[in-house]
């Protein structure tokens, strides 16, 4: 598995319980307490109603490849070796305006560059798989 990469602080206060979900294996979006509007990146405030009660619901971790991009070097270090690789917007099958950023693997174990992206399809479905790196779960996503 990769190492080296940039990875996220799980014990963010506002992001803390999305990389539980993702260590469990679900994939949670932040919905507000009060007016249930869904937001992701999670946040302290709602941008619709400006509540400060939050919650968690767990989703299908299903959607369809939204956009992607294939970068290539000058890159990071940690990433320069394994370019080019994709980074793919995954729109959610449940609210297609709450998007997730991620890489197209065959696997969860599947390094980020194994899917040529060529064969990546805007539209087409993918569901959620979680690979551990370090002490994260990361999102990643393969065709449904």
């Amino acid at each position: 598995m990769e190492s080296g990469l940039l990875l996220p602080d799980v014990e963010d206060p506002d992001a803390a319980p999305f990389w539980a979900g993702t260590a469990r294996g679900e994939l949670l979006v932040q919905a507000c307490g009060k007016c249930g509007a869904w937001r992701m990146p999670p946040r302290p405030m709602c941008p619709a109603c400006r509540s400060l009660e939050s919650t968690w619901i767990a989703t299908s971790g299903r959607g369809t490849v939204w956009s992607f991009v294939v970068p290539h070097p000058p890159l990071l270090p940690a990433y320069a070796e394994l370019a080019p690789y994709n980074a793919i917007v995954v729109a959610l099958e449940e609210d297609p305006t709450i998007r997730f950023v991620g890489n197209l693997v065959t696997s969860p174990e599947g390094p980020i560059n194994e899917v040529d992206p060529a064969s990546i399809e805007i539209g087409e479905p993918v569901r959620v798989v979680f690979a551990p790196v370090e002490d994260v779960h990361l999102p990643r996503w393969v065709r449904a």
